[in-house]
C-alpha cells in the first residue's frame, strides 16, 4: 500500500499524473515557442510533471535504477524550471533558463513514456523486448533530436516577450 492505494491502483494514479503533465506540457510549450505564454497549461504542465517525479519516489525502493535516476534529474531540473517561471517570472534569463528547463523536463517525461510502452505495450515489446534493438533506439533518437529542435526553437522564441 502508498498512500492508502493497492500498488496497482497507485501506479494508475501515477501514469495519470505523468499523461495529464505531458499533454500539458506539449500545449504549453508548443505556445511558448510561439511566442505565446498559457499561465494555467503551463502551471498544470509543471506541477503534474513535480508530480509525476515525487509520486515515483514513493514506490517501493530497493536499490538505485534509472528510474530513480531520471527522478532525481527531472527533480533538479524543475527545481529551475519553478525558479524561473515562478521566482523570476520569465524575466530577461529567466525565459531562457525555462525554456531549456521545461523542454528537459518534458523530455524526460517522454522518455519514460516511451520506455514504458516499450516494456508494456505486446507490439512494441515484441519488436524491442531488451530495450536495446534498433526500434527502440530509433524511437529515442528522434524523441531526443525533437526535443533539441524544439528546446532550440523555444529557446530562440524566449528571448521576445511573451504575450
Amino acid at each position: 500500500m502508498i498512500l492508502g492505494l493497492t500498488i496497482a491502483q497507485f501506479t494508475a494514479l501515477h501514469v495519470a499524473i505523468s499523461l495529464i503533465g505531458i499533454v500539458a506540457g506539449l500545449i504549453a510549450l508548443l505556445a511558448f515557442a510561439r511566442g505565446r505564454l498559457l499561465r494555467r497549461t503551463t502551471d498544470i504542465f509543471l506541477w503534474a510533471t513535480l508530480l509525476t517525479s515525487l509520486t515515483g519516489f514513493l514506490f517501493p525502493i530497493v536499490a538505485f535504477t534509472p528510474a530513480l535516476g531520471v527522478g532525481i534529474l527531472s527533480t533538479l531540473i524543475l527545481v529551475a524550471s519553478f525558479a524561473a517561471y515562478y521566482g523570476r517570472k520569465l524575466v530577461g534569463r529567466a525565459a531562457a533558463v525555462y525554456a531549456i528547463s521545461a523542454t528537459a523536463a518534458l523530455y524526460l517525461n517522454l522518455f519514460v513514456l516511451v520506455v514504458q510502452s516499450f516494456l508494456k505495450v505486446p507490439a512494441l515489446n515484441a519488436l524491442a523486448p531488451n530495450g536495446t534493438e534498433p526500434p527502440f533506439v530509433a524511437a529515442q533518437a528522434a524523441l531526443l533530436l525533437a526535443a533539441i529542435a524544439f528546446g532550440f526553437i523555444a529557446l530562440r522564441s524566449s528571448r521576445r516577450p511573451a504575450i
